[in-house]
């Protein structure tokens, strides 16, 4: 178990009175994340910062010559978090390339099986690790002062959750004796089983493919999720009004906390949730099949939502090095010059990108993370994009685009409003999610509290849309298709945390160019070959220090919060690439005697 608080590596303290301190392996988060700070103590901010990441992601170059029907089930290993979200990703690549449009029942199954993953991955990291840091246990050691005013501080929504403080909610949220961190454990199983359900394991998907799913739709299929739905739809009519008041006591009892891990807004999302009755996964018609997708594709700079297009997304997108231990490909060969419409395609991209891996020493001056630097080019400038821990960018774009409309979820321009039924104990409930005024670590938390309520809202209409079509005799869940000897695909969808995108080059019926961009290249980027720094370096360099103790006793609470609200998850780097191949290390494992012989 990892301890609460992860405990800084203090270094030395440089001519300007900055002290060295690092957070690495950064802790409740999945994989190898270094920060490497340098701290004002004087003046409580946090001068410097860098990320880093210790483990090389391999999939580029071992996907090369395989057959491209096995993709999704290898990308799928990339994570064992969010496998599901790649191998999802990889059948709309996929899908595209060998030009197969799955039955609209197949579709609304995969959407059932991904809103269920987005109710578990975000209850769980929010409610599990992220709430944590906003719990008494958390807030006693790092702000003191804060817990007393808690203490006295009612609850504005103590009717919905039932807690009459706020210090009453930190408490509830204190890890494994917290009475809403245990009920948050218990409903996250229900979330698991609802997604298997529909493709039949979790995170590994056994039923889903291209061409659609395998899953054997029935009433009582649709039903047995449905119950689960509703359970977890009853826990979020508790969950939205009690983060919001924890959320909104945080920026009352510390002025200024807005500032807290605020960036200039630069958002990505790249949708979510087809709708099978537009999308047909082909190039010619992504424009609009993408705007009907059910969280809308979209790319937001400085508040302003400046695309709505998968075409335009997917041309911007550009594939940076800089600061990341590899060698640029720019003699290397191009594999895509066009895309299917006609348009030039940058060396840059991922369909031309090649991967080069330098192993080398850490220096924080010049190479340190094996993450590469995606941007995003608008035209003029390269944008280091963030997904703000993947729901604020969904909400933001979606919201701002007014293109969604459902009986339970209405995108305004300006906000995104979620209705819930009636429930076993609780009556019907609205909630509104409003663009706030800054991206930062509050509100990409309070983000993914109303995204949970946002994916349950969206799986009635998905279960509505199956029934529909299981009632009407329509039960072909999968459609055939042929790979063909040369083609490309794209695929693009959200990752719980965040923008995910699959490109896939096909030659002689083979693989010869695989590149799966997470979220985590994204928001855990290091400076680019322009100089650019990363999303976590940007919301930490500069970030007031809130924190109580003194130097002696720091903990780094207010820089953990806002890494941690980006809901960090390094897995896409978990395969090491040995060249040809060599053996290790040879192990004996011992038998069941005394001696072991």
């Amino acid at each position: 178990m990892t301890s609460t608080v992860p405990e800084p590596k203090q270094g030395a303290t440089d001519d300007k009175g900055l002290v060295e301190m690092a957070w690495d392996p950064i802790t409740r988060i999945v994989g190898s994340l270094g920060i490497y700070t340098k701290v004002d103590f004087k003046n409580k901010t946090v001068a410097e910062c860098h990320s880093t990441s210790s483990i090389f992601r391999g999939y580029s170059l071992f996907m090369k010559g395989k057959d491209p029907r096995d993709a999704h089930f290898i990308t799928s290993r990339i994570c064992g978090i969010c496998g599901d979200n790649h191998a999802t990703c990889s059948c709309y690549a996929q899908n595209m390339a060998y030009g197969v449009r799955p039955p609209h029942l197949g579709e609304w199954i995969a959407n059932l099986g991904e809103a269920a993953e987005y109710m578990f991955d975000h209850n769980i990291f929010q409610e599990n690790l992220v709430a944590v840091d906003y719990c008494e246990k958390m807030v006693s050691e790092t702000n003191p002062g804060v817990l007393a005013q808690a203490e006295k501080t009612p609850a504005a929504h103590s009717d919905a959750h039932g807690y009459r403080t706020i210090a009453d909610i930190m408490r509830a949220l204190n890890p494994f004796t917290g009475e809403f961190y245990r009920e948050a454990l218990l409903i996250s199983r229900l979330t698991r089983e609802m997604f298997c359900l529909m493709e039949g394991r979790h995170v590994h998907p056994s039923t889903l493919y291209p061409g659609g799913v395998g899953t054997v739709a029935t009433v009582q299929l649709i039903t047995d999720y449905t119950t689960r739905l509703m359970r977890y739809i009853e826990f979020m009519k508790k969950v939205v009004p009690m983060h919001d008041d924890l959320f909104d006591f945080f920026y009352e009892a510390l002025p200024g906390y807005e500032h807290v891990g605020e960036r200039r807004t630069l958002l990505g999302c790249w949708g979510a949730f087809q709708d099978p009755e537009v999308c047909n996964f082909e190039y010619k018609d992504m424009t609009d099949w993408g705007r009907k997708m059910f969280v809308t594709p979209g790319v937001v700079v400085d508040g302003k939502l400046v695309t709505t297009d998968l075409v335009d997304i997917n041309l911007g997108i550009r594939i940076m090095l800089g600061s990341s231990y590899y060698d640029d490909w720019s003699d290397q060969e191009m594999f895509v010059t066009t895309d299917p419409l006609g348009n030039p395609v940058d060396r840059r991209h991922p369909w031309n990108q090649h991967t080069n891996p330098k192993p080398q020493k850490r220096d924080l001056e010049d190479k340190y993370s094996w993450v590469m630097s995606p941007r995003w080019f608008d035209g003029k400038d390269n944008l280091a994009l963030d997904t703000g821990g993947g729901a604020l960018a969904r909400m933001w774009s979606t919201a701002l685009a007014g293109l969604v409309e459902t009986d339970e979820v209405l995108s305004t321009g300006h906000s995104v409003k979620i209705e819930f039924p009636k429930t076993a104990l609780k009556g019907p409930a609205s909630f509104e999610w409003r663009i706030p005024q800054w991206s930062n670590t509050i509100e990409r938390n309070r983000a993914r509290t109303y995204f949970q309520a946002y994916a349950a809202a969206m799986a009635l209409h998905f279960a509505r849309k199956a029934l529909v079509e299981i009632n009407a005799g329509r039960t072909k869940t999968w459609e055939t298709f042929e790979v063909p000897d040369e083609g490309i695909g794209c695929g693009f969808t959200e990752a719980v945390r965040g923008v995910l995108s699959h490109h896939m080059v096909i030659r002689d019926g083979k693989i010869a160019n695989y590149h799966p961009y997470p979220p985590t290249p994204w928001n855990a980027s290091p400076r680019d070959a322009e100089g650019i720094p990363g999303p976590y370096e940007d919301a930490v360099t500069n970030l007031n220090i809130y924190e109580e103790n003194n130097r002696d006793n720091f903990k780094g609470i207010d820089i953990m919060r806002t890494v941690r609200s980006f809901d960090p998850c390094l897995p896409c780097g978990v395969h090491m690439y040995l060249g040809d191949g060599k053996t290790l290390e040879k192990l004996h494992s011992p038998t069941q005697s005394m001696t072991g012989e």
